[in-house]
């Protein structure tokens, strides 16, 4: 394939890539979107392995690294339950990372490509080659910790090491100072030496900066992290002057930073205090003291049959799905109550908030396996107004998105975060294992209202026994 044919190609994959994103925005449209990605992809990999770039020499390694990358990746998506999408999300982060660095190490020693670099071009490339390193260790690390947290084999508390933000500081100025000696470096011998130094010290920021990030704040984390691997991907593409890597990796990468902005106000936190760190426990945990207001009241328990009859009697439902659906696997015995209750007449909806769940769009993606019609699961803004109409609002293992002290508590850790209004129901009905606090490490003073009704138990289970009531 000629130069000027995979020009035209890649422009092709482009606007492929870009209808993506499109069609990504919307659950309606997310089928054609993947389809639109898919597509793109194919002809990106094609137009490239076709390429006057690509010798023919090489293609038993590229068709034998692709049968083995497509195997893997086939048994992930047959194996990997859907409650595992964050932490498999956080793992391909990582991945685009490893590449990133690794093309970037492989760019460095490559006689071919330094000789065809001179004078402030071979500045230029060296700079690419630093900070494409950089970027992808970065992501590499920061994505290995987040799969380990949201998997649970490491403890979702924030680790804050003291002076940390010191030694941040102090490790960037090394990163600089060893970068100026890496561009200076008159041959690849020389230049290994900063370039190995500036990846340790990338690798253990990758690392700390993920470690002192606490759980509430892990759907911020994996669209952040989204956005590095479009970032380094884009870095790649400047090493190889791959156009194609360029433009992808940019789109992936504003858009990725658009959704980290979009958590972070749905969360009422700043990106940089985020990054920072320092809000969130590893959950499941009472909340401490802190200053905020203890909530006051009585818990009032529910059974199964009390919260069919419930359902059984209301015109108008909001459910309000969390994280306790998604490790329950609750999401198709919802699905087979919300058909029940429209097939009565009962107008039923879902409350999604932006960061419920592990990762963005957690909810919406269960719901969507359960077959959930996608014009009744709406957002957070849209439903909000409706809940004093509303004659029961039921919260399917949420917890810091349906707390009042948001909007009650000026002390609360969470004060002024956007929450989905539940307590403004006729009755609220909150399912959940116990009473500990939410991922946020916050207690939540909706279970002790007097229109709130507390269902205990596996999620799962208790929703079985509601559906079996409810046929009854």
């Amino acid at each position: 394939m000629s130069a000027s044919l995979v020009t035209v190609a890649y422009i092709g994959a482009i606007i492929l890539f870009i209808l993506s994103l499109g069609g990504l925005s919307h659950p309606e449209t997310s089928r054609r979107g993947n389809l639109y990605g898919i597509a793109g992809m194919a002809i990106a990999v094609l137009a490239t392995v076709s390429g006057p770039q690509v010798s023919s020499q090489g293609y038993a390694w590229i068709i034998g690294a692709m049968v083995i990358g497509a195997s893997i990746g086939l048994y992930a998506a047959r194996t990997v339950k859907m409650t595992q999408m964050p932490e498999l999300v956080a793992l391909m982060h990582s991945l685009v990372g490893l590449a990133a660095a690794l093309v970037g190490f492989a760019t460095y020693i490559d006689p071919a490509a330094s000789a065809s670099y001179q004078g402030a071009e071979k500045v230029i490339h060296d700079v690419e080659i630093y900070v494409g390193i950089l970027i992808g260790l970065v992501t590499f690390s920061g994505s290995v910790i987040a799969f380990g947290k949201l998997s649970g084999k490491i403890g979702g508390k924030p680790l804050l090491l003291p002076a940390r933000h010191w030694l941040n500081l102090a490790g960037l100025l090394i990163v600089i100072w060893f970068g100026a000696k890496f561009i200076q470096a008159d041959s690849v011998g020389a230049g290994m030496t900063p370039l190995i130094v500036m990846s340790v010290i990338a690798l253990l920021f990758g690392i700390h900066m993920v470690m002192a990030i606490g759980g509430a704040d892990m759907p911020v984390v994996v669209s952040m992290l989204n956005s590095y691997s479009g970032w380094a991907a884009a870095a790649t593409g400047f090493m190889l002057s791959n156009d194609l890597l360029i433009v992808t990796g940019a789109l992936v990468g504003s858009s990725g930073a658009i959704l980290s902005y979009i958590m972070c106000k749905a969360m009422n936190r700043h990106f940089v205090s985020v990054i920072a760190g320092g809000f969130g426990t590893g959950g499941g945990a009472p909340a401490a003291a802190g200053g905020a207001a203890q909530p006051a009241g009585e818990v009032i328990p529910v059974s199964a049959a009390e919260t069919a009859e419930l359902l059984r009697d209301a015109k108008n439902v909001i459910i309000v799905p969390g994280y306790g659906m998604a490790v329950a696997q609750a999401q198709h015995t919802v699905q087979e109550i919300t058909r029940h209750l429209r097939d009565k007449g009962v107008n039923v909806r879902f409350g999604i908030h932006p960061v419920a769940g592990r990762m963005p769009g957690h909810m919406n993606v269960l719901l969507a396996e359960a077959k959930v019609p996608y014009d009744i699961v709406l957002e957070m803004d849209e439903l909000n107004e409706d809940f004093p109409d509303t004659d029961v609002a039921m919260v399917i293992g949420a917890n810091d998105i349906v707390n009042p002290a948001a909007q009650e508590d000026p002390a609360s850790p969470i004060a002024g975060m956007p929450v989905l209004e539940v307590w403004k129901a006729k009755t609220s009905i909150v399912m959940k294992r116990s009473m500990a606090s939410g991922y946020a490490g916050v207690d939540n003073p909706l279970f002790y209202k007097e229109n709130n009704r507390m269902l205990f138990g596996d999620a799962k289970k208790m929703l079985d026994e509601v559906l079996v009531a409810l046929k009854a």
